[in-house]
């Protein structure tokens, strides 16, 4: 048995293994196939978190626009709630006939698919939600 500095088995694997003959850039060529199809997984995952963050303005400005149209039966004010929450898009309310009927709010948003690359892929999506209330005012 050997006591001392560089003595045993350890001292027989300080040298890393070498690969054989021809495999040395085999890694940087399968990173390089590779790293294509996971950028473009990436950004369709980007895209795909920005739809479904539209989805939730969408059913958001329409709760908003059934609760404007429940005090405001003009449809205005609903109009206006829905402007500020999603910028231009196509809101419709069917009134109420007397206090305490149902009313109905329905908003259609496009949600453009811009992310570079898989944007040009994905076409726009159309996003439509409706909320029904009950009319507070006539």
């Amino acid at each position: 048995m050997t006591f001392g500095i560089g003595g045993g088995r350890a001292a027989r694997r300080a040298h890393p293994r070498r690969s054989p003959r021809g495999e040395s850039g085999q890694a940087t060529a399968e990173f390089a196939l590779v790293l294509p199809l996971v950028v473009v997984l990436v950004l369709l995952v980007v895209q795909l978190g920005f739809i479904a963050r539209d989805f939730v303005r969408v059913a958001h400005a329409s709760r908003a626009a059934a609760r404007a149209a429940s005090v405001d039966p003009s449809g205005d004010r609903s109009r206006d709630v829905v402007r500020h929450l999603l910028g231009e898009t196509s809101v419709e309310i069917d009134p109420a006939g007397d206090i305490g009927e149902p009313l109905t709010a329905t908003v259609r948003f496009v949600s453009r698919t811009e992310v570079p690359i898989v944007g040009a892929l994905l076409p726009d999506v159309t996003i439509t939600d409706s909320t029904t209330m009950a009319a507070e005012q006539v």
